[in-house]
């Protein structure tokens, strides 16, 4: 089978995920506080959810390219259904609270799993150096559209159902189960992936055995790397999907039909500013690229809540999103640039996890500043704020860093 193949199925599974990630989160808190969850509960549930997708994420891409790529992305995919069957079935917060433990969620419509590293590596593997960061910026685009369409859906879906009759509860119930039938649907996908998207060495030994978790000459640039992205991802997680949309529900009564709406407009957008990234970065640079992107889109976050009206704050929302995904794909090419080929399952993997404990634990802290009205809107200060840091010191620190097809040029 050859390498456009695997490629193309590989879009099809991002698109499928990120689909299946949208689709939950605009109702994701909106749920479980009609199951009577409270706010700090429901970001503690947060918390965990992206704590045990840390550690299985760790386990998973430390293992794929010694046990099967197509087999780890399958367990994946299974523990996104599973996931989605305990929440759909249970209103018990203890229940729950392993269901998001030793499940897969996604609270905010993101990447979260092991699912980006291990397919960015088989990606990096099957394209041509020179067309890295081009193919990652679709990549984006097409997460970004999948997220879009799936928070339309998901929105549209649960308002529907009221209209029909059902309760809230029950009408966000069927969103849910939608999600586990969305992760058996991606199980089913990974199993058509052909045996050369595997990696090449077989029989590697362990890399939670190998120094440094399989990094070597590139353990001190990807550790510095991640402890930036950690703080960027934490800083995101203040102001994730699900917490906008009921944010937006509290503050002007926004129905979930528009909460999709809006999240669809603010998702294709994000998506048009990551295919824009490879031109950028061919013409700026990589780093350039992610920081003089990455700062006006965090200003614009700051202001939202700061706006008078519900049109007034979701055009700064949208606009906000109009530029602030050009450091995805850039990041990510960046990150599998500087270092070695085989480190790059590795680099992903270690990165990718420091983002998602950085997330992990910011819904424990905005979970109570959302539930007190005079605080709901301090999440999107802490969150820019920290974010033109995070630009900041990333400029600061890695601009002399330049991947090897810059220093060609």
């Amino acid at each position: 089978m050859n390498a456009a193949r695997d490629v193309r199925l590989l879009f099809a599974t991002r698109s499928l995920r990120l689909f299946a990630y949208g689709f939950l989160s605009v109702v994701l808190v909106l749920y479980l506080s009609e199951a009577g969850l409270s706010q700090g509960r429901i970001g503690l549930l947060l918390s965990f959810t992206l704590l045990g997708d840390t550690l299985l994420s760790l386990w998973i891409t430390t293992q794929a390219d010694r046990l099967g790529r197509r087999r780890m992305l399958r367990l994946g995919a299974a523990m996104m259904a599973f996931a989605g069957v305990l929440f759909a079935a249970t209103t018990s917060f203890w229940v729950l609270l392993l269901a998001a433990t030793v499940g897969i969620i996604s609270p905010a419509g993101n990447e979260v799993g092991p699912f980006l590293a291990i397919e960015q590596a088989a990606l990096a593997q099957r394209v041509p150096t020179e067309q890295r960061t081009g193919t990652f910026a679709w990549y984006a685009l097409a997460g970004s559209l999948a997220t879009a369409l799936g928070s339309l859906c998901g929105g549209l879906l649960s308002d529907t159902l009221q209209r029909r009759g059902l309760s809230p509860l029950a009408a966000d119930r069927a969103v849910v189960l939608g999600y586990a039938a969305l992760g058996a649907a991606l199980w089913l996908a990974f199993a058509r992936l052909s045996p050369r998207s595997e990696a090449p060495q077989a029989g590697a030994p362990p890399a939670f055995l190998a120094p440094g978790l399989g990094l070597h000459r590139s353990r001190r640039v990807v550790l510095r790397l991640s402890s930036l992205f950690a703080v960027d991802a934490f800083a995101g997680a203040f102001v994730v999907q699900s917490f906008v949309a009921w944010w937006f529900r509290a503050r002007f009564g926004a129905s979930e039909a528009l909460l999709g709406a809006i999240f669809f407009g603010a998702n294709v957008l994000a998506g048009v500013s990551a295919l824009s990234a490879g031109a950028l970065a061919r013409r700026f640079g990589l780093v350039r690229t992610m920081v003089f992107t990455h700062l006006p889109s965090n200003a614009l976050l700051v202001l939202v809540p700061l706006m008078p009206t519900l049109p007034l704050s979701v055009g700064v929302l949208l606009l906000r999103f109009a530029i602030s995904q050009m450091d995805v794909p850039t990041r990510q090419s960046y990150t599998l640039a500087v270092v070695a080929p085989d480190e790059r399952s590795a680099a992903a993997g270690v990165t990718g996890i420091a983002r998602t404990v950085g997330a992990s634990l910011a819904p424990l802290a905005a979970g109570p500043l959302y539930a007190v009205p005079a605080l709901a809107s301090v999440p999107f200060f802490i969150s820019g704020g920290l974010k033109i840091l995070y630009d900041l010191a990333l400029w600061r620190g890695f601009r002399a860093v330049r991947p090897p097809e810059e220093r060609e040029a």
